[in-house]
């Protein structure tokens, strides 16, 4: 069985939290590091989150991430996670199996899932009331699947696509207003 899933009120400390995370792993990942970015709930003023600190960092291809950035990575305690599921990121946690306080996602800088995690937040932070409709769904997801949190975080899913789609079409919309 999973750890509980747990909705936490937002905690302005989470930004402090990825603030140095995000220096050590800069250190760490040396010139393989083209950028790094606070994403997941913990990132949205506001939103009520379960207390893990995502972290998003871009390379320019993942073969980059090798044994030695891995090392480095456990050095300052983030152990890869192996996810045959999803070939187009890297994952190290930190913490223990079910119960991480930092999850550390590695994508291709600035490709579609990398712009995707962007997007997402972005749009959050700019629009309350699809922040509050999310901290809802949430909340009511964390109580149906509260010790099922693959189940929690699939039931996410089709929320999350939505919004990306619409801060796409947002975006889309903005750039053709300046041409």
């Amino acid at each position: 069985m999973s750890a509980q899933v747990v909705i936490s009120e937002y905690n302005p400390q989470w930004v402090a939290e990825y603030t140095q995370e995000r220096a050590k792993i800069i250190e760490a990942l040396g010139g393989v590091c083209l950028g790094v970015e606070h994403i997941g709930s913990t990132s949205v003023p506001g939103l009520g989150a379960k207390a893990i600190i995502d972290i998003m960092v871009g390379v320019e291809d993942l073969t980059f991430i090798q044994s030695e950035q891995r090392e480095r990575l456990l050095g300052i305690q983030y152990e890869y996670v192996h996810k045959p599921d999803f070939l187009e990121r890297a994952f190290f946690r930190r913490g223990e199996w079910g119960a991480g306080t930092h999850h550390l996602h590695i994508y291709n800088y600035q490709g579609e899932h990398w712009d995707n995690h962007l997007l997402f937040r972005d749009y959050l932070k700019t629009h309350p009331e699809s922040l509050r409709a999310y901290e809802t769904l949430k909340r009511d997801l964390a109580h149906q699947f509260q010790y099922d949190r693959a189940a929690y975080t699939e039931a996410k899913g089709p929320f999350i696509r939505q919004i990306v789609e619409k801060a796409k079409l947002e975006r889309q919309k903005q750039r053709q207003m300046k041409l």
